[in-house]
């Protein structure tokens, strides 16, 4: 009995330590951020730009048709249902709050959060990190700043996207392709769109954007001995990553409409 509370207790002071850890590093650089830091700024812009275009536009052939099936399924599924509910505030609450930045979020953990983990780990275990600060430059100015401007940015962008994609393009293929009773879904829209909404969506979007990279930074950054600990800490900067979502999407959710 000892043994199991003993590990219990290390297990959640770990955690703890972890959280706060993660905290630190996101005051700090959200402290180098405002305002950004007067040397190496055309690096700076330059990896944000490059990270925007590998976060947010590479994943636009994912995004998109992942978008489009969603917004399709929902409509043909609640429109059986618009004798008894308003098809389009139902979208609304599915797309705009939860569904537009969860699936988005978890694209982007898949696709660019890894990638970052697994960058920052070999840069890491290669000692090109130490290079760094012995030159006199801050990783974090050079490393994970533009990650974070980037990653955030991309986020905001790509919930845009699938918010337009899911409602738009799911309304004009049912529309086009289907006889179902779909006729008032933008007054519908109109209607139930509510300054709320746009507000949740877009907090979402940049609070899920500064955790996952964080996460992931933090993992990339943690001491390693050993190549072969790069899958492992990649792993759980994804697993950490995506429970972070969730506990934001519910934190924001709970603060707006509970």
């Amino acid at each position: 009995m000892d043994n199991i509370v003993g590990a219990l207790g290390r297990t959640t002071i770990r955690r703890f330590n972890r959280l706060a850890e993660l905290c630190a590093l996101t005051c700090r650089l959200i402290a180098i951020a405002v305002p950004l830091p007067r040397t190496g700024r055309v690096l700076i812009r330059r990896v944000v730009v490059e990270q925007l275009y590998f976060t947010a536009v590479q994943a636009l052939p994912v995004i998109v048709p992942v978008a489009l099936i969603i917004g399709v399924m929902m409509i043909v599924q609640f429109s059986q249902l618009s004798g008894q509910v308003d098809l389009g505030k139902i979208v609304v609450l599915l797309v705009l709050r939860e569904i537009g930045p969860l699936i988005t979020a978890i694209v982007v953990i898949l696709r660019s959060a890894t990638a970052v983990t697994i960058e920052i780990s070999y840069m890491n275990v290669l000692n090109e990190i130490e290079t760094l600060e012995m030159a006199g430059i801050d990783p974090l100015d050079t490393l994970c700043l533009p990650r974070l401007l980037g990653i955030t940015t991309a986020i905001v962008s790509l919930v845009l996207v699938f918010d337009l994609m899911a409602i738009i393009g799911g309304y004009a293929v049912v529309k086009g392709f289907t006889t179902l009773p779909v006729e008032g879904f933008f007054q519908q829209i109109a209607k139930g769109v509510v300054g709320a909404d746009i507000a949740v969506g877009l907090l979402k979007s940049i609070f899920f954007g500064v955790a996952i990279t964080v996460t992931c930074l933090y993992h990339g950054l943690t001491p390693k001995e050993q190549i072969t600990q790069v899958p492992i800490a990649t792993s759980k900067a994804a697993v950490d990553c995506f429970f972070y979502c969730l506990v934001i999407n519910i934190f924001v959710s709970f603060i707006f409409y509970v």
